[in-house]
């Protein structure tokens, strides 16, 4: 039945990354996620540390990113374009910020790696 079930979840997924579905889904995934730092992508593609330990949540449709104990990114669930990291270690989030009067911005979230520190134990 898991592996059925496993099937189904797999043809249903959303494939569209402009759909709600799919921003929705993306949102839930990343929920509760535990950051170790964050950056603000500028135009010229390079990075600005921006905040250190902190955390991913959702909260009345809206996704908050809070890193160095300050809201960073907060961003409309339903107009926000997140994509993971090719290496699977952070994620990319860009939309309207809320934090900057509904300006463009784009984010970098890196995640803190657990499975690591229980492999060193």
């Amino acid at each position: 039945m898991f592996f059925l079930t496993r099937i189904f979840k797999h043809y249903t997924k959303p494939k569209n990354e402009n759909s709600v579905r799919f921003r929705r889904e993306m949102a839930k995934k990343l929920d509760k996620r535990a950051i170790k730092y964050s950056s603000r992508r500028d135009e010229s593609m390079g990075e600005t540390i921006i905040g250190k330990n902190g955390m991913i949540n959702l909260r009345d449709g809206e996704l908050i990113l809070i890193s160095s104990d300050k809201v960073v990114f907060r961003c409309k669930i339903d107009e926000l374009r997140a994509s993971e990291l090719m290496s699977l270690e952070g994620v990319i989030l860009s939309g309207p910020n809320l934090e900057q009067q509904g300006a463009e911005d784009s984010v970098v979230a890196y995640y803190t790696d657990f499975y690591k520190m229980v492999t060193k134990v």
